[in-house]
């Protein structure tokens, strides 16, 4: 057995996430069909084949003390020049995208590891392509919307095609949406 790249992420639903990964490879990023669209909690990270069942283990634990919650985009935002990044910002959810990554992070668990830059949740539509083109995705998804409730997330595979699959979903161990507040509502999930 050798070593696998992998990545955990909270997968942007249909038809949310095909019309961005349509727009990311107009715009050329050349990786846009290699990589669904996904708000990341585990960046590409390099791990022992044998260690698969753990992180599977580690991130169904996490899963079931998570909660759905409501998640919405709204307009564009840049990490240029430190990073050559276009993305979707996130304007409802972001915390618990942040306590998630902490969690399937955590050093006590199998895929312990820092991150290069802050955590900043996001979801990427052009990356590494020339500047006119992404300053044209900057103005073009200025205006962009989406929400749905967030119930889960999984773990990818890059494989040697650089094209990263599913291999398994995790979804929320519990049926209740926390508010922006903090406090739990009790009511089922958000319909938008």
């Amino acid at each position: 057995m050798g070593t696998v790249t992998i990545g955990v992420s909270i997968a942007v639903p249909e038809p949310h996430g095909s019309r961005l990964q349509q727009l990311r490879a107009g715009f050329g990023d050349a990786a846009a069909h290699g990589i669904p669209t996904h708000v990341t909690l585990l960046p590409p990270t390099e791990v022992d084949e044998a260690a698969l069942p753990a992180v599977e283990s580690h991130l169904a634990e996490v899963a079931a003390v998570g909660r759905p919650f409501p998640m919405r985009l709204s307009g564009t935002g840049t990490f240029r020049p430190l990073s050559p990044v276009v993305y979707v910002r996130i304007v409802e959810g972001a915390e618990a995208c942040t306590w998630l990554q902490k969690q399937v992070r955590d050093a006590s668990g199998p895929v312990a590891r820092e991150l290069q830059f802050p955590y900043h949740p996001h979801v990427t539509v052009a990356h590494g392509i020339d500047e006119a083109a992404m300053d044209r995705a900057f103005e073009e998804l200025a205006d962009y919307e989406a929400e749905w409730p967030c119930t889960g997330f999984a773990l990818y595979e890059q494989g040697p095609d650089g094209v990263w699959r599913k291999l398994r979903e995790f979804p929320f161990g519990g049926p209740v949406v926390p508010s922006q507040t903090g406090s739990v509502e009790q009511d089922s999930l958000p319909t938008r």
